[in-house]
């Protein structure tokens, strides 16, 4: 690949992952709304391309309709559990009745998630331009092909399991896989500008290969840390799930959401503190510095649009804002990684 060629794939590689971060947006906004529900088929929206803006649009039984749709679709899904070996989970899907249940219509809930869709295609075809971008340098380039190939595939299947959220009435543990899913996306795209900037990356400041090591170990601790805490931040979405659904305020959402809450909210402090830690070993490091202060700006951030939320009563736009800063977080520590990865190579040859 040309040096050319090889920028022309970096810049688009990097749309194609501003596109997937809007996504992630566009996905939150479509939680904290209570948006997800608004389409209950897929890939269409109530049997057609174009949503429906009002409820005569609709036949009268569309409750009915589109339950035995998704029931249908569950049957097949749990074929596939079965023969992973999940047959509780198979079992729970289909004899779960509330994932039976139909929500009202509501026009403004349907749009939301119809641009979330619309959103998503959009991030399909910008995967598809990286894999005829990436074409021409699967001889001189292979990983980047295969890598371009991979990614495609991860969001296929991404595309599928999206269905399948929306089929099992938004059942809590497909949201958390689905999400799981978002940042392998991310974390594949973060390779692939990794792969087409090459080692241009500065490592100056990496003196010797104990404290490339050091410095590796203590960014994979905050790697392991951020994704223990998207966990917990996925039990806590659960509960405020269920309150959204109860005749609480939304001041008294915190409180009940009890236990998971606190453990997410007391979490926060290892994975601030590990940040600062590594902001320290390599402040001399003049290649990797502004990476590093660019992670703890964004650690912050999710900090404080978390405490905003614990003390203002969950805001609807701060959820989506939470969710965009913790998966950027994650995206940059990868990046990082493979660059001290690249800078402890480098000490190991000299």
């Amino acid at each position: 690949m040309s040096q050319t060629a090889t920028k022309g794939f970096y810049k688009l590689c990097l749309s194609t992952l501003v596109a997937v971060y809007l996504l992630i947006l566009a996905g939150g906004i479509v939680r904290s709304t209570g948006s997800g529900m608004g389409c209950p088929d897929w890939p269409k929206c109530f049997g057609q391309w174009v949503p429906p803006t009002e409820l005569s649009q609709l036949p009268p039984d569309y409750k009915e309709v589109y339950s035995q749709y998704r029931h249908q679709k569950n049957i097949k899904f749990a074929r596939y559990l079965d023969l992973l070996g999940m047959q509780e989970t198979a079992s729970k899907i289909l004899s779960d009745e509330s994932i039976k249940e139909e929500a009202d219509f509501n026009s403004a809930k349907t749009w939301v998630e119809y641009a979330n869709r619309v959103l998503g295609v959009l991030v399909g075809l910008f995967i598809i331009a990286l894999c005829l971008k990436s074409f021409s340098t699967r001889l001189s380039h292979p990983r980047i092909f295969y890598w371009s190939l991979a990614t495609l595939v991860t969001v296929i299947i991404q595309g599928w399991f999206g269905s399948i959220v929306v089929s099992t009435n938004l059942t809590s543990w497909t949201i958390t896989v689905h999400m799981l899913l978002a940042l392998v996306i991310v974390a594949q795209l973060f390779y692939l500008l990794y792969l087409a900037k090459g080692n241009s990356t500065a490592v100056s400041g990496i003196a010797s290969e104990s404290f490339s090591t050091s410095a590796r170990w203590i960014l994979i601790a905050c790697m392991i840390t951020l994704l223990i805490q998207i966990v917990f931040g996925t039990e806590v979405r659960e509960g405020i799930d269920r309150m959204a659904a109860s005749v609480l305020n939304r001041s008294e959402w915190v409180e009940s959401v009890g236990t998971p809450f606190f453990i997410h909210r007391s979490f926060s402090w290892i994975v601030v503190i590990l940040h600062l830690l590594l902001l320290l070993k390599l402040r001399q490091s003049s290649g990797h510095k502004t990476l590093t202060l660019a992670l703890i700006i964004l650690i912050l951030g999710t900090l404080l649009t978390g405490t905003g939320m614990a003390y203002f009563g969950i805001p609807a736009f701060l959820q989506p804002v939470h969710l965009v800063l913790a998966t950027m977080c994650f995206g940059l520590q990868f990046y990082l990684l493979l660059n001290l990865n690249t800078a402890h190579k480098i000490v190991l040859e000299n």
